[in-house]
């Protein structure tokens, strides 16, 4: 495995733990960002910050990297529709202090993400 690789994964996994304590340290942040349309808004994003700990951790680890990788996939995925509303919805981007255009800048680096996390399971 590459340096590189190696320390994508590292960084990569401390992020993703990092965000996931966020979403119980600072929870009103991801609710702002949470589509109307979407039910059990905080239940969804405690559950959410479980998956971003737990897989974050389990990239550190070969045996579950590729279990990892593809769970993050899917977490990746879900949590895309916050990211779109977020990117349409003024009101949430006031609440979370950022700018419609750095809301809309964020959305490819989801497509990023999603290629690292499919990267990271190919042990």
């Amino acid at each position: 495995m590459s340096l590189f690789k190696k320390i994508t994964i590292y960084f990569m996994g401390a992020a993703y733990i990092y965000v996931g304590i966020r979403h119980f340290v600072d929870p009103d942040f991801f609710l702002a960002i949470m589509p109307d349309y979407l039910p059990m808004h905080t239940e969804a994003v405690y559950i959410s910050g479980v998956f971003e700990i737990l897989l974050g951790g389990m990239l550190f680890f070969k045996k579950s990297r590729w279990i990892a990788g593809w769970g993050l996939i899917a977490l990746l995925i879900a949590v895309f529709p916050a990211n779109i509303y977020l990117a349409q919805n003024e009101a949430a981007q006031q609440a979370i202090d950022i700018s419609q255009t750095a809301a809309v800048v964020r959305l490819p680096f989801q497509a990023l993400f999603i290629a690292l996390a499919y990267w990271h399971s190919r042990v």
